[in-house]
C-alpha cells in the first residue's frame, strides 16, 4: 500500500508539473483564442490548488524536530538565489529593465516557494484548532484579504493566505479518503464535473483570469463589493476539480511516474524557457499557425528535460546546496577503470 500511495503522488505530481510548463507556454495566446483560453482557465482552476493540497499532505511531520529549519533551507535559499538569477536574466531579456534586485516581491513563479514556508509555519497555529474551525478560519481569511487592496505580490501574501485553505486540506486529509475516491461512481461523476466545468467555462462571458491566480485585490479585478462570493465560489471550482483530478489520477506506475520526484527543478528552471519564448519569434509564429499541438509536445519535452539527470546534476547546488549527482557520477566512472 506504501508504494502504491507513492506512485500515486508521484504521477499527480509529474501530471500537475506538466500543467504548470503547458499553462505558462499557451498563456500568450489565451486573449485571441477562445478555446485556448477555456483550456487555461480550466487548467488554472486546480493544478495549483491539487498541488498545494499535495504539499499539505506530506506536511504531516512539521512537528519533528528540525522540521522548519530543513524546510527553510529547502526553499528560501533557492528562492533568494533564483531571484537573483531571473533579475539578472529579465535584465539582459528584456532590453532596458532596470537591474534590481527585491527579495521581497518574488518574480514570477517565486512566490510558490515564500508560500510553501509560510504555510508550514502557520501549521503550528492553525492545528491548535478543531478542524471544523481552522478549515473555516483559513476561508474566512483567504476570502477577507482580497478586500485589503495593498496585500497583493509582496511576499506573496495575497497567495499565501488564499491558497492556505487547500494546503490545510491537504495536511488533514488522509490515506483513506484518497482511496476512496478510486471507486468507479466516484470516477464517473467526477468525469462528468470536469467536462461540465470545461464546458461552462468556455460560455463563461469576460471572465478574468486574476481570479485564478490568488494575487490580486478585489480592487483590481475591479469586484469591491463582491469579491468574497466571488473568491467563495472558485475555492468550491477549485476543490471540487481538485477531488475529482485525484479521482482519475492513476496510481500504478507507469514511465513517467519517477520523474514526479523532480518537480521543484522542473518547477525553478522552466521560467527560463518560458520567458524567453514568450520574447521571441516563436511566439508569432505559433500564433500564425495556430498549430497548438506543438505547445503540448514542447511542454512535455521541456518538463522530461529538466527532469532528466544530466540537468539536476548541473543545477542541484543551486536548488538542493548539494552535488551528490555529481559525486556519484564521478564514482561510478572512477569505478569504470
Amino acid at each position: 500500500m506504501t508504494t502504491k500511495r507513492e506512485y500515486y503522488f508521484d504521477n499527480a505530481k509529474f501530471l500537475l508539473i506538466f500543467l504548470v510548463v503547458f499553462g505558462h507556454f499557451i498563456q500568450p495566446f489565451i486573449n485571441e483564442h477562445k478555446f485556448i483560453m477555456t483550456i487555461y482557465h480550466f487548467v488554472y482552476s486546480f493544478h495549483m490548488p491539487a498541488f498545494i493540497l499535495v504539499s499539505g499532505y506530506f506536511a504531516k511531520g512539521f512537528k519533528k524536530e528540525g522540521y522548519i529549519k530543513k524546510t527553510a533551507i529547502k526553499l528560501l535559499i533557492p528562492y533568494l538565489i533564483f531571484q537573483l538569477l531571473y533579475t539578472i536574466y529579465y535584465y539582459f531579456l528584456y532590453k532596458g529593465e532596470s537591474l534590481l534586485f527585491e527579495p521581497f516581491n518574488p518574480q514570477w513563479s517565486l512566490w510558490f516557494l515564500i508560500s510553501l514556508f509560510c504555510w508550514n509555519v502557520m501549521l503550528y497555529a492553525y492545528t491548535k484548532l478543531p478542524i471544523k474551525w481552522s478549515l473555516a478560519l483559513a476561508v474566512l481569511i483567504g476570502v477577507g484579504v482580497g478586500y485589503l487592496p495593498f496585500v497583493e505580490n509582496y511576499l506573496s501574501l495575497s497567495r499565501t493566505f488564499v491558497f492556505f485553505p487547500l494546503f490545510l486540506l491537504g495536511f488533514y486529509s488522509k490515506k483513506e479518503q484518497f482511496t476512496a475516491l478510486k471507486r468507479p461512481s466516484v470516477q464517473v461523476g467526477s468525469g462528468i464535473l470536469l467536462l461540465a466545468i470545461f464546458i461552462g467555462y468556455y460560455f463563461v462571458p469576460d471572465f478574468n483570469t486574476g481570479w485564478l491566480l490568488g494575487s490580486k485585490s478585489y480592487e483590481t479585478l475591479s469586484q469591491e463589493n463582491l469579491g468574497g462570493l466571488i473568491r467563495l465560489a472558485i475555492y468550491v471550482v477549485s476543490i471540487v476539480m481538485t477531488v475529482a483530478f485525484f479521482s482519475l489520477l492513476p496510481k500504478k506506475q507507469y514511465f513517467f511516474t519517477s520523474w514526479g520526484t523532480h518537480t521543484l527543478y522542473v518547477y525553478l528552471l522552466h521560467g527560463f524557457v518560458i520567458k524567453y519564448f514568450r520574447n521571441s519569434e516563436w511566439l508569432d509564429m505559433i500564433n500564425d499557425t495556430g498549430n497548438f499541438v506543438i505547445l503540448v509536445a514542447a511542454s512535455l519535452i521541456l518538463t522530461l528535460l529538466l527532469s532528466t539527470k544530466t540537468i539536476r546534476a548541473f543545477t542541484q547546488p543551486l536548488i538542493e546546496l548539494r552535488i551528490s549527482i555529481i559525486k556519484r557520477f564521478f564514482k561510478v566512472k572512477q569505478e569504470g577503470y
